[in-house]
């Protein structure tokens, strides 16, 4: 009989720690879970490498904060302590002390004499001091970071007008403003160039005695010493492959680590596209650009997943369709691809989370993001069903919807098709959505520069919102009837309009890429709906109705016509205008009456996962002969051992 399992965690700030479940990971054979638990210790040595790109202080502060914490001698519920404890918490929730939704900084809410007085107490080798480093001179450098809201405020900034790179405290950068830094690239690409490489993906550009420079992050060049154990594992892994393909994979991943070469990390993005064949997966780099301003360093990143076979079957169904879903795409016939290729996706089970993907994670992953890439050779998608799984789980019956859902009717299409049409859009907007479309000829990739990351999200967004109240998806099994995407949409359009304000605090502009997308959507949407989308008032709280859900999907239809026109065409100025216009600005009436019916429920508006703790079973030849799932460990205990197991930095 198998034993209850209890996804909800620990709770603390506006944070809540999940559990996910590895369905299945014991039927895997030994070789399968082996070589899941060598990507593994590949994907959690990174993880220092994550926490300086997201701030130049940040694992000096972590490693002092987690210091004062392990040697605290007082009664650890004395106000002060507990608040640095909260502190800590989230710090290795965010990866450094930027909220890793907002970006803003952290205010502690202990003292600065506490901390000094703390770290006074500590023998100088248990702190992350330099060479001739005195603990007064860590404190004075280290403390303006911490206590002053006016020192490095942002990890990335987005407000349109200022120096971005200049007003960002990610660790991308050193000494280099925008207009140096756009300039610099814009030198490296050439427009006849068919298969260009991500320039700046893997390097810090810095500026030394007036020359502008690229350092790389590879073996024997910046991040080496974690690199190198990520190499160490992946070779490991490479020894327990399922099949030749996975081995190649493995060896231009090491290769590409070894020189930092971008024209291997496109040769091995194709040949990831071509492993088809094998139940294991894996993501590990420099990958997604959210982390930058200006869209063009890779923050490091790494899963582990294997796929949910019976599952997949939704999945192959979309992408056996994929061509009949770009032929008939309300965009531009210009703009559409005439071929697609290698287009596959799958529903797995992630088995560790690392880097830019922990705590907090994505619940779909579309890659390789290169534009020539896909075109040419496809791309892979995956939904995380065991992720998605844990979401819905623990949101159920927690009094969300009847605060923020107009009325009976809508709540029970909602609770009747609601996860069957999340799981589903995640699977048009990965599968379909970001493999759509392609650009015309010359056009530069980052022509959309600081905005075209919620251009893309808004366009696969799109693409998922049109299709799923297609008639086809209902011919293909994929949904059960007519009405059932209704509830998408809705969902939708209160989101963008109303509930994610809940992430935001009060004041504030919206700043991540997402969030701006749904915002993009939803506002365009209300505006052009002619009354069949609108906001009204009931008993003095704010609700979304929609009168009319076939106008709802053309405009959509319309609204991602123009999106992929942006696209295509590179098109900064109108990128430029329509996020600043839709995506950006929030009314502050309404935050305010969000927040306080939110608070009401008592929920915490962001979630994140503990991962499991895999432990190895040997057998008398001193061989791996199964390997263990431990779901006990604690939130504090992981941290502290990820620290001390994985501290390479």
């Amino acid at each position: 009989m198998q034993q209850s399992f209890n996804y909800s965690d620990e709770r603390f700030a506006d944070l809540q720690l999940l559990r996910y479940r590895l369905n299945g990971f014991e039927n895997l054979s030994t070789q399968k879970k082996t070589l899941v638990f060598y990507l593994a210790k590949a994907t959690l040595a990174g993880r220092d490498i994550t926490t300086d790109q997201f701030g130049k202080y940040n694992l000096r502060i972590r490693k002092a904060l987690e210091a004062v914490y392990c040697a605290y001698k007082d009664f650890r519920d004395q106000d002060e302590f507990k608040s640095l404890e909260i502190y800590l918490k989230r710090v290795w929730f965010s990866n450094g002390i930027y909220h890793h939704y907002g970006c803003d900084k952290f205010a502690p809410k202990f003292s600065e004499s506490f901390l000094y007085n703390e770290i006074q107490k500590l023998e100088p080798s248990m702190l992350p001091l330099r060479d001739g480093e005195t603990r007064d001179e860590f404190c004075e450098e280290i403390f303006p970071v911490i206590f002053n809201p006016d020192v490095l405020p942002k990890r990335v900034n987005k407000d349109d007008g200022e120096d971005l790179i200049m007003t960002s405290a990610c660790n991308f950068y050193e000494d280099v403003i925008q207009e140096e830094v756009e300039t610099y690239y814009a030198g490296k690409k050439n427009a006849l160039d068919t298969e260009p490489p991500s320039w700046g993906l893997n390097s810090k550009l810095i500026k030394r005695d007036g020359k502008i420079e690229e350092v790389i992050w590879k073996s024997n060049g910046l991040y080496n010493n974690a690199i190198n154990v990520i190499v160490y594992w992946l070779r490991k892994a490479k020894t327990v492959v399922e099949n030749n393909q996975q081995g190649k994979v493995i060896q231009l991943l090491i290769d590409y680590y070894c020189t930092g070469d971008l024209k291997l990390f496109d040769e091995y993005s194709i040949e990831w596209l071509n492993e088809q064949d094998g139940q294991i997966d894996f993501i590990n780099g420099f990958i997604e650009v959210y982390g930058d301003p200006l869209g063009l360093k890779g923050s490091w990143e790494g899963i582990v997943e294997y796929k949910d076979m019976e599952a997949t079957k939704r999945t192959q169904i979309i992408c056996e369709n994929a061509q009949w879903f770009e032929d008939n795409s309300p965009i531009d016939q210009h703009f559409r691809k005439p071929v697609v290729k290698g287009v596959t996706a799958n529903v797995v089970c992630a088995a560790m989370l690392g880097g830019d993907e922990y705590p907090s994670t994505a619940i779909g992953i579309n890659l390789p993001n290169a534009d020539w890439i896909r075109a040419r050779y496809g791309s892979k998608s995956v939904t995380i069903g065991n992720l998605t799984d844990a979401y819905n789980k623990e949101s159920h019956n927690n009094g969300f919807k009847e605060e923020f859902v107009i009325d009976n009717a809508t709540r029970s299409l909602i609770e009747h098709y609601g996860d069957l049409c999340d799981d589903l859009h995640t699977d048009l907007h990965e599968c379909l959505g970001h493999g759509s479309g392609h650009l015309m000829p010359s056009v530069n990739p980052d022509a959309l520069k600081a905005y075209g990351n919620t251009i893309e999200e808004a366009r696969a967004d799109l693409f998922g919102l049109y299709y799923i109240a297609d008639p086809k998806i209902v011919e293909l099994g994929l949904l059960p009837d007519n009405d059932a995407y209704k509830s998408q949409y809705y969902t939708y359009m209160m989101n963008g309009l109303v509930t994610q304000l809940t992430r935001i605090k009060l004041g504030n502009k919206i700043e991540e890429a997402h969030m701006r997308n749904r915002a993009l959507i939803a506002k365009w949407v209300i505006e052009h709906s002619k009354g069949a989308v609108l906001m009204v008032k009931r008993n003095n709280k704010t609700y979304v109705l929609i009168n009319n859900y076939n106008a709802l999907r053309q405009l959509f239809a319309t609204l991602l016509a123009e999106i992929q026109r942006i696209k295509s065409e590179g098109d900064f100025t109108a990128a430029r205008q329509i996020v600043e216009r839709y995506a950006v600005n929030v009314d502050t009436d309404l935050h305010r009456e969000v927040i306080a019916r939110y608070k009401h429920l008592d929920l915490a508006p962001f979630k994140g996962f503990i991962n499991p703790w895999m432990k190895p079973v040997y057998g008398d030849d001193g061989k791996i002969i199964d390997i263990e799932i431990d779901y006990t460990e604690s939130y504090s205990h992981q941290m502290l051992r990820y620290s001390n197991e994985y501290g390479l930095l």
